[in-house]
């Protein structure tokens, strides 16, 4: 006879978002692919990315606002819940909503990376595959290890199918329903 393994319940959405609630105002947590994870509270640099984003957006599309540290419902069945750096949706679109907003109003998200041992897996792999499942047509990182941004869009099954890497300094055309073009040249100094 084969020993029967035991695996740990896995946690639902609902016990992660009390569990959430009630974290110290200094440790963000998300649950991406069944999974807490701790996120790291940003960094000086960090926020002057950005303001330097926010200004862009509200002089391109001042229709358009662009909200930080939101939390998305992500993820096939929205099991998932991660918190973006930023969100950019139409004026008046987060009226009435809770915490954690699904994707369909959501135009962009945007990560920021961080210096921890969880960027590569958390802002590369898991946040492209989860803002994908929910649907969100573009997906902004602003890669500080190598000086690049990366454009993700055109979401279906669950991925991206179209990926474009930019170094900083390059002109970067966000696609639609976006339609906001970037002079990055400001993140250079950034760099470190």
């Amino acid at each position: 006879m084969t020993p029967r393994t035991e695996h740990p319940p896995q946690m639902t959405a609902e016990e992660f978002e009390q569990l959430e609630r009630h974290a110290p105002e200094t440790v963000r947590l998300e649950f991406v692919k069944g999974k807490v994870q701790v996120k790291p509270v940003p960094d000086g640099n960090h926020s002057e990315i950005y303001m330097w984003l926010l200004e862009r957006c509200m002089q391109s599309r001042p229709e358009l606002r662009l909200y930080p540290e939101r939390g998305l419902k992500t993820e096939a069945y929205r099991k998932g819940r991660a918190r973006a750096d930023a969100i950019l949706v139409p004026r008046g679109s987060l009226k009435g909503r809770g915490e954690w907003s699904n994707g369909e109003d959501v135009l962009m998200a945007v990560e920021v990376t961080s210096y921890d041992s969880d960027t590569h897996q958390r802002d590369r792999v898991e946040k492209p595959d989860g803002y994908a499942a929910a649907g969100i047509p573009v997906y902004l990182l602003i890669d500080r290890d190598d000086g690049s941004v990366v454009v993700f869009n055109q979401p279906e099954d669950g991925r991206y199918r179209h990926e474009e890497k930019l170094p900083f300094g390059a002109t970067v055309k966000l696609p639609d329903p976006v339609n906001i073009s970037l002079d990055t040249e400001p993140l250079k100094e950034f760099v470190e």
